[in-house]
């Protein structure tokens, strides 16, 4: 029973900490500061637990084994909640139809033309929150298949047509 609590304590406190950092890193210092305050009570807790069964190596191989399953699910978490907004710059030839759909769901669109190797394409960039990329990304690929599409996560705001909704 003490290694499955050993395993448990560790696995949340490092899920709590990768959930920490994540906050912090998208300026959630409030919150971060409130999971950080569980976060190390659950490791105290923990650690107390291990320096006491220090003469068991099966304790401790499963105190370490749990850090990984705790990794696993911080990223888990955080791709789950996913924070923040994501920018999603796309080159296609098929502008029309995937700009009216996208348009049609709320976001907004930046279009501007391009060269390619094979002749003019239409370069767009749509900001969404990070939630609703997968949803994003497949009502473009149902309209153009061969969309060429990058994403990445922008750091400030000004401006804009999400000025209003980014508050």
């Amino acid at each position: 029973m003490i290694y499955v609590a050993m395993g448990l304590i560790q696995i949340l406190y490092v899920a709590l900490n990768s959930l920490r950092v994540v906050l912090m890193i998208k300026g959630r210092r409030y919150l971060a500061s409130f999971i950080s305050t569980a976060e190390i009570f659950v490791y105290i807790m923990g650690l107390a637990i291990v320096l006491k069964n220090l003469d068991s190596w099966i304790g401790v191989i499963i105190y370490s084994a749990s850090y990984g399953i705790g990794i696993l699910l911080g990223m888990y978490l955080e791709q789950k909640i996913a924070l923040g907004h994501i920018a999603l710059q796309v080159i296609t030839e098929n502008e029309h139809e995937i700009w009216s759909r996208i348009r049609a769901k709320g976001y907004g669109v930046t279009t501007w033309t391009g060269q390619g190797v094979t002749g003019v394409r239409t370069v767009s960039v749509i900001l969404a929150p990070r939630k609703e990329y997968q949803d994003l990304t497949s009502t473009i690929r149902e309209v153009d298949p061969k969309a060429f599409m990058i994403s990445y996560e922008p750091n400030h705001f000004i401006g804009g047509f999400w000025k209003k909704k980014l508050k």
